[in-house]
């Protein structure tokens, strides 16, 4: 009997710990002996990966908090190369998170060992010349937005579309009356969703203003109520004291973020994944961000984009308003955030552009996709 195949997977941050845990599970519904280990989180561990790092040590953005991290993030990466040598897999999957994951991958290329690249670095927003990087140590990119594939077939990577997974799991499967109940919230009272991130640096630097914007807010709807989601990357202390300080009562809710988006009728957050999750979920929303001064300085230069947002990038327009770096600011955010609020036709003309963004991104089933693919090559490398 022929010895278990065996997966390393590297997810540095809360939402690739989501998708590679959909991954592991659709592929031991294919192939249960499959054994998995690498970098993770709460989600991958509950899916059966054995994780030599978890995922919220690694959720750093920026770049000075990356070079803050250096020394941490050098050293988690020197362990995994000794794994790669020490106990070859027979597939890397690297999930995401590039400035790591492709340094990882030059150790895969030089010991041998093939690598599935699931959800593209953003190559077609900046550093376009990295394709040609993936191209030399990559053997298949799994893309899940259908613009990106000209990207690396015009570079001769081989590519495959394999949907994005989150036009299978956004969603939420009660009425905003039902969730607000459980919650303890009035669901006849207007509720305000509070998206600080899902990295420490994002939240120490977005959460107080999120939390100032929450107070003026507060002052001009007074039985306005508050919902945060707490990322699984995430200590609850890091949000408690800066709770606590404002003096707002705010409602931490910690694994059900549709739900919460379910039950908000309008969004502030961060630029990230979460601004596509809820413009599938059609919530008005305003979106916020801000860099250290010198990374977005470096940053600024590099993107060459229209929008930052993703709901607005794959919707092709500025659906949701942004407010980036010095126009993040409380004046600026309640006054997008003000109108949606209280004129429900301009909130319900937001929701319906909202929903062009979910045919976009194409057919169902891209965990399923991507486990087949997994497998396909798994097979392969035999």
């Amino acid at each position: 009997m022929a010895d278990p195949k065996r997966v390393i997977i590297i997810a540095g941050e809360a939402s690739g710990d989501h998708h590679a845990a959909r991954l592991v599970e659709e592929l031991h519904r294919l192939n249960p002996d499959v054994r998995f280990s690498g970098i993770g989180g709460e989600r991958m561990r509950a899916a059966g990966v054995e994780t030599l790092v978890d995922t919220s040590e690694m959720a750093v953005m920026g770049l000075v908090e990356v070079l803050v991290n250096y020394r941490f993030l050098k050293g988690v990466l020197e362990r995994m190369r000794s794994e790669l040598r020490r106990n070859r897999p027979d597939l890397l999957i690297l999930v995401d998170y590039p400035g790591f994951n492709l340094r990882l991958a030059e150790t895969a290329k030089e010991l041998g060992i093939r690598v599935l690249y699931y959800i593209s670095p953003q190559v077609w927003a900046w550093k376009k010349k990295r394709v040609f990087k993936i191209k030399k140590l990559v053997d298949m990119m799994a893309v899940v937005f259908p613009f990106e594939i000209s990207c690396y077939d015009k570079a001769g990577v081989p590519v495959e579309f394999v949907g994005h997974p989150l036009v299978d799991e956004v969603q939420s499967h009660y009425s905003r009356e039902v969730i607000l109940a459980e919650l303890g919230l009035d669901p006849s009272r207007p509720v305000l969703g509070l998206f600080p991130g899902s990295r420490r640096s994002e939240v120490s630097r977005l959460l107080p203003l999120l939390l100032q914007s929450a107070a003026r807010l507060k002052e001009a709807i007074p039985e306005l109520q508050f919902l945060l989601p707490r990322a699984s990357t995430l200590h609850a202390e890091l949000l408690q004291q800066p709770i606590a300080r404002s003096g707002l009562e705010i409602t931490v809710v910690s694994g059900r973020p549709y739900d919460v988006m379910r039950g908000c009728d309008t969004i502030i957050s961060a630029s990230g994944t979460a601004t596509l999750e809820i413009g599938l979920m059609q919530v008005p929303l305003v979106v916020i961000y801000k860099l250290a001064p010198v990374s977005y300085f470096v940053f600024s230069r590099l993107v060459k984009l229209d929008h930052i947002a993703l709901c607005n990038i794959v919707a092709g327009e500025r659906i949701a308003p942004e407010l980036i770096q010095r126009d993040a600011t409380v004046a600026n955010i309640c006054r997008e955030v003000l109108p949606l609020l209280q004129d429900e036709q301009r909130a319900a003309a937001m929701r319906a552009r909202m929903a062009g963004i979910r045919k976009r991104l194409g057919a169902s089933g891209a965990s399923k996709n991507i486990a087949r693919l997994t497998l396909n090559m798994l097979e392969e490398s035999a």
